[in-house]
């Protein structure tokens, strides 16, 4: 298994770690700021919400690049604001955290299968992000996927000690 497959796996068992603590903790309220504020002002559904969005995201992303012309970098991503991806948390924060749990639990499995096969096969093909530049399809995988969700995983864990039981 290759190294960030298995981090976004672990990633994946640490959530499932804290989901009696998340749905225990129902109802939590919705961040009044969540759009493009810092996401540390994210509670747990904003949090889970944009996790379960963006693991699909970034997977079809870098599928693209891989499917491009290999003799450039291909232009993928977005920025925070970009209106698809608020909408898309939005819509999904308004869901409980044990259903929002569910469904990221989908994106988990594919972006971690993605990281040990065609990423792992095309780690050096080049994307063209907006505001990263040149980046490769493993560093992209490293970044968009394994840090993100390590931190986000922290982010809960912080939450949730902060929250009486």
């Amino acid at each position: 298994m290759d190294d960030l497959e298995r981090r976004i796996r672990d990633a994946g068992s640490a959530l499932a770690d804290l989901r009696e603590p998340l749905v225990a903790g129902e109802p939590w309220p919705l961040s009044e700021h969540w759009g493009t504020e810092p996401e540390a002002d994210w509670g747990p559904r904003e949090v889970l919400a944009h996790v379960s969005e963006m693991l699909p995201y970034w997977t079809d992303q870098l599928q693209n690049v891989i499917a491009g012309d290999p003799a450039t970098a291909v232009a993928f991503g977005r920025i925070a604001s970009d209106p698809s991806r608020l909408a898309r948390i939005d819509a999904e924060r308004q869901r409980p955290v044990g259903e929002i749990l569910d469904a990221l639990s989908v994106g988990l499995d594919e972006a971690a299968t993605f990281a040990g096969g065609a990423a792992t096969e095309h780690a050096d093909r080049l994307g063209l992000h907006s505001t990263r530049g040149e980046i490769t399809v493993r560093a992209s995988v490293e970044r968009f996927f394994v840090t993100h969700l390590e931190e986000h995983v922290e982010q809960l864990r912080s939450i949730l000690s902060r929250h009486p039981a």
